[in-house]
């Protein structure tokens, strides 16, 4: 394989579907605050990002995976052509369609910001990583910063001049951000004196933009232990003038970058803040000890990214193994298997192969469509803020509820899907002549950063599952109930539908048997399972997607003239949503029985007992 060649692949129509069939994107176009875009504008983003994806950041996938970042005196290097990438990134300006137009931004809804992450991501991760954490830094001075940091700093970042970070975790402290030790002195002129060392910072240096942001958590002076006691900063590479340009090298430097498993392409560095006492930075806005509320607000939006990032890497693993699958030749077919005559087939006609491809299919289709359904709720909320407080209040808690789930689930499945891809290739998959080896290797860290999933799972049955006095929960479980109620005969998928029924009022149930455990002694049980309640909830609400697409294509293939092309893609539909409902959704039953068994073996081994080594 060329190592510049593209190896990305996309199915626009998908993209259509999803948004203007089942999820009626084109609802919320042409009326504020979304008034300059229609439906044409979202086409031509759908092509034009497509084609930057193709033809600009997929072809660098391999050479930065290959090449990897280099340290060379304590300045990072990144692959070739990640530069050139960059520089028609920023001219193009897609990281910045969803901005505020006021710094450089089109307004656009974050639905399109999804979709073009989605493009960014797929074609090339470790490339995405850059622009990425560059936005989400630029949506925390947005929503925090004084008005002077946002002049500073925001039509900088959106348009690309200069990168940001988030700079959270530390040596000794690892996903328990509460035992950060990194500090903050206050100085005569409101800066802050920082020391400190953050490790794993994504896109901690580069060679991309002229000048890099972090975001920094601290504590300052005086504060209270834990998390309580945060406060977060605006740390600069190179200080920043009065008149907005770049001046003297702040006291940040590079430590060193990790030789990773992949994303190799993604400088991941250790940053020493403050080594020579020189390290200056700001306060974010002007309020002490505020850090991590501030500092969710990127992490909400980073850990929303990761699950496109994971269901893209998914997508493009799938496709190539479904072209893959229609071009090897191999064996005859399964009805002449004894016949040492029998013309080899296509592997696609094997059932072994059809089942794989099916389940990737399903898998990719159902997570894709839940997690534009969370950005729409996005955008709704925004739609309804100041005009109705209870639409907001309703669109805003689902966003929160379905955030770990998008998050861990797809994640989880990208890792799974790829890794069934190089199944369906066999030995030609485990070489590198072909992609999807990488994208097992890429996906891997989805499940960890941004928070590991068993925090995501912690973070829904300790947090969203009681938020709203548990409304946020019973409005997704009604969803749910109300297509139940309305297609449990439906005539092509009434069984289905009802099995989704079963499953929502099974996982309505463990909610409460879980929180009765918490309010006593077998509390240790929330932890033992919360992981295996994500889950089954997650296969609920994808079979549910699923069976909501199927529903919607069928209602559509119905309407189509004989001989439509679009007659097989709304097929397509139908039997996914099957395959999930009948191998994936009566998991979640057993999922139940299990929680329902209380075992705490691994609580009640003790700690020798694990090995004798």
């Amino acid at each position: 394989m060329s190592q510049s060649q593209n190896r990305y692949k996309v199915d626009l129509r998908e993209f259509r579907f999803v948004l203007f069939e089942l999820l009626k994107f084109d609802e919320l176009l042409g009326k504020e605050p979304f008034a300059a875009w229609g439906k044409d504008e979202v086409d031509m983003v759908l092509a034009e990002a497509a084609r930057f994806a193709t033809e600009v950041t997929g072809p660098i996938n391999a050479i930065g995976d290959k090449h990897g970042c280099k340290l060379e005196n304590g300045q990072v290097i990144a692959p070739p052509g990640f530069k050139q990438a960059w520089d028609k990134l920023a001219e193009a300006g897609w990281k910045a369609l969803s901005a505020p137009s006021e710094w450089g931004g089109q307004d656009a809804p974050y639905t399109m910001h999804a979709l073009v992450e989605e493009f960014l991501c797929g074609s090339n991760t470790a490339f995405s990583m850059y622009p990425g954490l560059s936005y989400g830094a630029a949506e925390v001075i947005h929503g925090f910063g004084t008005r002077k940091q946002q002049q500073q700093y925001l039509a900088k970042i959106y348009g690309g001049k200069w990168g940001g970070t988030m700079c959270l975790t530390e040596p000794q402290a690892g996903s328990d951000v509460g035992a950060a030790t990194s500090t903050a002195k206050r100085l005569p002129d409101g800066t802050y004196s920082i020391h400190g060392t953050k490790i794993f910072i994504s896109a901690g240096d580069h060679d991309l933009a002229e000048n890099i942001v972090h975001l920094v958590l601290a504590r300052i002076e005086g504060a209270v232990p834990g998390t309580k006691g945060l406060s977060l900063f605006i740390v600069p590479k190179f200080h920043v003038k009065d008149d907005g340009s770049v001046g003297e090298r702040n006291d940040v430097q590079t430590g060193s970058i990790e030789h990773k498993m992949g994303i190799n392409g993604s400088a991941t560095a250790v940053l020493n803040f403050g080594e020579n006492d020189k390290c200056i930075g700001e306060l974010v806005g002007t309020e002490e000890h505020c850090g991590i509320a501030q500092m969710f607000k990127m992490m909400n939006g980073a850990r929303i990214a990761v699950a496109l990032q994971s269901m893209a890497v998914a997508s493009t693993a799938y496709l190539n193994a479904l072209d893959y699958a229609k071009e090897r030749k191999q064996g005859p077919h399964f009805t002449k298997f004894k016949d040492a005559s029998a013309p080899r087939v296509p592997i696609i006609e094997h059932p072994d192969v059809r089942r794989m491809l099916l389940d990737m299919k399903a898998r990719v289709e159902g997570i894709r469509a839940l997690i534009y359904k969370l950005a729409l709720h996005s955008d709704r909320a925004h739609v309804a803020q100041g005009k109705d407080d209870k639409a907001a209040a309703y669109h805003k808690g689902q966003v929160e509820l379905l955030t770990p789930i998008v998050k861990a689930y797809a994640s989880d499945q990208a890792f799974h899907i790829c890794e069934t891809a190089i199944q369906t290739f066999g030995g030609a998959g485990f070489l590198k002549d072909h992609p999807v080896e990488q994208y097992c290797r890429d996906s891997k860290i989805f499940s960890i950063y941004e928070g590991t999933n068993h925090i995501q799972a912690m973070d829904l049955v300790g947090r969203k599952l009681a938020q709203a006095g548990g409304e946020n929960f019973r409005n997704f479980l009604g969803e749910i109930g109300k297509f139940v109620a309305a297609n449990a005969q439906h005539a092509q998928l009434g069984g289905e539908v009802q099995s989704l029924g079963k499953a929502a009022e099974v996982i309505g149930g463990v909610a409460m048997q879980m929180f009765g455990w918490s309010q006593g002694a077998k509390f240790a049980l929330v932890p033992l399972v919360a992981t295996r309640f994500l889950e089954a909830m997650s296969e609920t609400a994808v079979a549910w997607m699923l069976l909501e697409s199927a529903r919607v294509a069928l209602e559509a293939q119905a309407k189509l003239p004989e001989g439509h092309p679009d007659a097989a893609f709304y097929t397509g539909k139908l039997h996914a949503a099957r395959y999930y409902a009948r191998n994936v959704l009566p998991g979640v039953l057993h999922k139940a029985k299990l929680i329902g068994a209380e075992d705490q073996s691994a609580m009640e081994i003790p700690d020798e007992a694990f090995a004798t080594v």
